[in-house]
């Protein structure tokens, strides 16, 4: 396969790898001397370096065509790439070379009587030579057919039966197929010899004779479950886990060797033939965690005889069979759920005395959609100081109650001191201390007083010790609750770094996150794989390492549902008001212009702090020939930036909201505007709309002018600008007492009616608004924007910024510039 095959961008990216001076084109060029043919001359090497006196110029895409036009091949490539130990470029190549590798036909399970023949056919695309291995199970097949891309059995016989599986092999790239099962069957009228009849005799139904009986396994376990059927054609099965088909397992019999969590579920097999469908009973499975945890145990003295007790109720349990640990209902067995489910997304950049960074945009964003998909109710706040950070985690805290998770993401600067973690803001100033930052540990001390189910305490900001700040801080005492998850995006005494991109910035830590946040299992064992993902980055190993601290003894995972019971139904309406509070938008407003021009302002949320406000000609007289309607004059509280104001679209507005590739074209375009730090509002937002027109009869342009006034969209209601009051008790003695909040023993419906300053949002809301007339966003939607009257311009299926991030097949060959941009100092 020739260069030339490659794809532009796959050119310039390597070309780009290239053009250095220590491990680059020209050592490139010397190792490729020792072919004749891809000997370059001084004249030719001297006409490559050249390409750096052209704007878009690159030497290593100037060799590379060289190279292309004698013809050399990818494997011609990759062994000089290999030879001047270019482990970038290598990386790069070989997964672009694998990627080129398609399998286009995919091997099909078959039945088929004794004697008959069978075979699996798998078909590949990709470039030249590619070579085939038939394997049965573990074992290659070392005949002639074993190398072909069709495999033939012929006579079968009950030594044939088995799994099977292609690899296609280029170089030392390859790809496997799926695997097919071949099974023997019985049938009256087969005969010896190899016949294209594998089903004689005549037609018949198809009727299920085992039926699949539900389980309750623990991790680790093998899982079986069968379905077998009686039919003439003989039946084919497919089986499905809540309502999804398992494209693998296409056999009478479930076999899943290793199960987890994400095993659990209903389970039901379609039986068919070429004349019958049925369908067979579902089978419910439950996982739990290892059966020797399921055990009664009682406490004893710590002497032989405890010893006795515990080893006879482990063995008893060990001898359960999966069908008497369902009907004696084990208390391990039970299902983790929430009461409910919060989270506090905050993301530092624009510092005012400190290193400016670009990931916790992106990083919030993302992380607020994946978490809503898990039903999270999400507060996301950008650029917070220190007063409203304060303010918001004192209104996080109202959120919280009995079983409730609660989870605090931060990215931004931040450092470790004795043990204590310290969140930044972004007025910190140049030498600042603990009284200028936020305690992580005081939060979880006012956390577990709400007795909260889980606390996860996502932590992406560096952990270098604070050379300024001498005083050790003394959280509250932490109560016995085995239910924290602190995961660091750094070790100790380490740095956190970005990912500079052309496009957008990610953290290291939500890059590997992201992948793995919605696999339902324990936070601990997903955390774990993000760690593992992490080490296993050539690019991460050495500089950034997760780090993990856990008292976390249930099976708490973020995907678990919610249930409300009777005693916190009252509580869980309280919140899905107040969380709605924060994220009520403006409805829709149509202004009709002296002219006969009617303008429609819509506008959405980007965080709980972004607004994002579009103006869209509605109509318009005919003796108009051009309109435009834009915003200006907005009060000095929020932060507008003029230069990306009243843009045509999104992306040019410096939203995050669409891609430009989903937004819909109407008719009449649209300009938008973005709204930030609407957490400082001190009254209601306040602007002017101006309107441009000009007549088909006149030169001139002419201007009308209309005031707006929105009211406090979004989490300006919360004045989170203002002071909490505070009670001061001697475990916080070193830190400011504005961090302290209200008592938070009280009920919600308390705290509705009696919180004074702290909340007078909440109950001055209540008092004019109805429950109804608020909608609370559903926690399963997309972070995609949200308007009252016409939700069609903005729809789109997919999130927002997944093509901008980290890709996940790439985490080792992007090419990654670190800077130190989450230092504390």
């Amino acid at each position: 396969m020739n260069i030339s095959t490659l794809k532009e961008d796959v050119l310039n990216k390597l070309s780009k790898m290239l053009d250095n001076s220590t491990c680059g084109w020209r050592q490139l060029a010397n190792a490729a001397s020792e072919h004749p043919r891809f000997h370059c001359s001084e004249n030719e090497l001297t006409s490559c370096s050249l390409q750096v006196l052209s704007a878009a110029g690159s030497p290593g895409r100037a060799l590379l065509a060289r190279l292309a036009d004698r013809s050399c091949s990818l494997d011609f490539l990759l062994h000089y790439l290999r030879k001047i130990d270019h482990q970038e470029a290598v990386q790069f190549l070989t997964t672009t070379v694998a990627e080129l590798i398609q399998i286009t036909v995919q091997p099909q399970s078959q039945q088929a009587t004794g004697g008959s023949k069978v075979v699996l056919t798998c078909h590949a695309s990709g470039p030249t030579g590619l070579s085939y291995q038939w394997f049965r199970g573990k074992e290659e097949i070392l005949d002639e057919t074993g190398r072909s891309p069709e495999l033939t059995l012929c006579p079968l016989s009950p030594t044939h039966q088995g799994h099977y599986i292609c690899r296609i092999n280029h170089g030392e790239n390859c790809i496997f197929s799926q695997w097919a099962h071949v099974r023997l069957v019985r049938s009256a009228g087969s005969s010896p010899g190899c016949s294209s009849s594998l089903f004689p005799g005549s037609v018949s139904g198809l009727h299920i004779i085992c039926q699949p009986r539900s389980r309750m396994s623990s991790e680790g376990d093998v899982l079986i479950l069968e379905c077998k059927a009686e039919a003439n054609p003989p039946a084919q099965y497919e089986w499905y886990h809540n309502s999804v088909p398992m494209s693998q397992h296409k056999t009478c019999s479930l076999n899943i060797p290793c199960v987890t969590t994400a095993d659990r579920g209903e389970y039901r097999c379609k039986v068919f033939n070429l004349y019958h469908e049925v369908w067979s009973d579902t089978a419910t499975v439950t996982i739990g965690p290892s059966s020797i945890t399921d055990a009664s145990w009682v406490e004893v003295d710590r002497g032989l005889e405890s010893e006795e007790v515990h080893r006879s109720a482990a063995y008893h349990t060990l001898q359960q069979t999966p069908e008497q640990q369902v009907d004696g209902q084990l208390p391990s067995a039970k299902n983790v759920y929430a009461t409910d489910k919060v989270a506090l997304l905050i993301g530092n950049m624009n510092y005012l005395h400190h290193t400016q960074l670009c990931a916790p945009i992106s990083d919030v964003h993302e992380l607020t959609n994946l978490l809503r998909q898990m039903d999270f109710k999400v507060v996301s706040l950008l650029d917070l100081n220190w007063q409203e950070m304060h303010s918001a985690v004192t209104e996080f805290l109202l959120l919280l109650d009995k079983g409730v998770y609660g989870l605090l993401y931060f990215a931004g600067h931040g450092y470790e001191n004795f043990g204590n973690s310290f969140m930044v803001p972004i007025d910190a100033p140049a030498s600042y201390t603990s009284e200028h930052c936020l305690c992580v540990q005081n939060i979880l001390t006012r956390m577990q007083k709400k007795e909260t189910g889980l606390n996860v305490f996502l932590l992406d900001m560096c952990r270098k010790r604070n050379p300024h700040d001498d005083v050790i801080v003394q959280p509250g005492l932490l109560k016995v609750t085995a239910n924290i998850v602190f995961g660091y995006a750094t070790c100790v005494d380490a740095e956190a770094y970005e990912v500079k991109r052309e496009d957008v910035s990610n953290g290291i830590f939500i890059s590997f996150l992201k992948r793995r946040v919605c696999e339902d299992e324990k936070v601990t064992v997903m955390l774990d794989r993000v760690a593992e993902d992490m080490g296993r980055c050539q690019i991460t190993r050495g500089r950034q390492a997760l780090e993990l601290r856990s008292n976390l003894s249930e099976r708490r995972s973020l995907t678990d549902r919610i249930k409300q019971t009777s005693a916190c139904s009252a509580s869980y309406s309280a919140r899905n008001l107040q969380w709605a509070v924060a994220h009520v938008l403006p409805e829709s407003h149509y202004l009709l212009f002296d002219c006969g021009v009617k303008v429609q302002l819509g506008f959405a949320a980007e965080f709980s702090n972004i607004m994002v406000i579009y103006t869209r000609i509605l109509e318009k007289p005919q003796e108009i020939i051009s309109c435009t309607a834009q915003l200006t004059d907005f009060p000095q509280d929020v932060d507008v930036d003029l230069k990306k104001t009243n843009q045509e679209t999104l992306l040019e507005a410096g939203s995050l909201l669409l891609i430009k590739e989903n937004l819909p074209s109407p008719e009449v375009p649209s300009l938008y505007t973005r709204i930030r730090s609407l957490q400082r509002l001190r009254s209601g937002l306040t602007f002017t709309v101006c309107l441009h027109y000009t007549y088909s009869n006149m030169d001139e342009e002419v201007q009308e002018r209309k005031p707006v006034t929105v009211g406090k969209p979004l989490v300006s209601k919360l004045n989170l600008h203002e002071p909490r009051p505070s009670h001061v008790s001697p475990a916080y003695s070193s830190v400011s007492p504005d961090f302290l909040s209200v008592s938070e023993s009280c009920s919600f419906a308390q705290e509705f009616d009696s919180v004074d300053s702290a909340s007078t949002t909440w109950s001055n809301y209540t008092k004019t608004c109805s429950t109804s007339s608020i909608s609370p966003t559903t926690p399963r939607s997309a972070n995609i924007p949200e308007e009252t009257d016409c939700p069609e311009l903005f729809y789109t299926p997919q999130p927002l910024v997944a093509s901008k991030s980290l890709p996940h097949s790439q985490v080792n060959d992007t090419n990654y510039k670190f800077s130190d941009n989450f230092h504390s100092y």
